[in-house]
């Protein structure tokens, strides 16, 4: 058994015993522990990417993750969206058992790493193709997520930084549904209570046609990177 699947393992059985005894369930944006610490830290870049290539086997060099929705574009995120998100798996207030042995410090180092890492992570320019759903229903989809989504997510998918609300324009379809179900059906713990009440009622239908349309929302030319790009950190 190699070293890797006895991480994973080790990690699963983590989070198993800690939703056994109630879970590490924290608010949804409490202020504290690393998250608070990180975000006041300098970022060092050149650390960013050397704490990233152990982030680079899953989400690629380019950050542009995966067309099949396994792991998602990480690339042009929202600083603090990433520094957020990180500080939940190594908290254990968001269950990623496959992320969370690599996010430990003990594999890429205490607060400043995250803050480094997020701030790499941030700059790199996202993908010009990412993968978009069947384009079947997308009226429907507009119509959803100017009625539902427009207040946190903004007109154009780009989020909102300083308020922790993600970029989701150009992300992979297949993670954005995959995201939406858990949230809508409560398996993603640290999802924003606010989204989780205005998606209870949405059908299968429904998730489909807006995170159909939201794939298709282009993020500004100036953060997306050429058809072709590889990142030359990686050379």
């Amino acid at each position: 058994m190699t070293a890797t699947r006895l991480l994973h393992m080790a990690a699963t059985a983590v989070v198993a015993a800690t939703l056994a005894m109630g879970g590490a369930m924290a608010g949804w944006n409490e202020s504290g522990g690393e998250q608070e610490e990180a975000l006041t830290l300098k970022p060092d870049l050149e650390n960013g990417l050397e704490v990233y290539e152990v982030c680079a086997a899953c989400h690629m060099p380019e950050g542009w993750g995966m067309e099949d929705g396994t792991f998602p574009q990480l690339a042009g995120q929202h600083k603090n969206v990433l520094i957020k998100q990180l500080a939940d798996i190594r908290a254990l207030n968001r269950d990623n058992p496959t992320m969370y042995p690599f996010a430990l410090p003990k594999s890429i180092g205490g607060a400043q790493a995250i803050a480094d890492v997020a701030a790499y992570i941030a700059k790199l320019p996202m993908n010009p193709q990412p993968g978009v759903g069947p384009g079947t229903d997308l009226a429907l989809g507009e119509k959803l997520y100017k009625e539902n989504c427009v207040r946190c997510h903004a007109e154009n998918g780009e989020g909102i930084d300083e308020k922790y609300y993600p970029r989701i324009q150009g992300q992979h379809y297949k993670y954005l549904v995959r995201q939406f179900e858990w949230i809508r059906d409560g398996k993603r713990r640290n999802a924003n209570p606010d989204m989780v009440k205005q998606i209870q009622g949405f059908s299968d239908k429904d998730m489909q046609a807006v995170m159909d349309y939201v794939s298709r929302l282009k993020p500004p030319d100036k953060i997306l990177a050429p058809v072709g790009w590889e990142n030359p950190d990686f050379d």
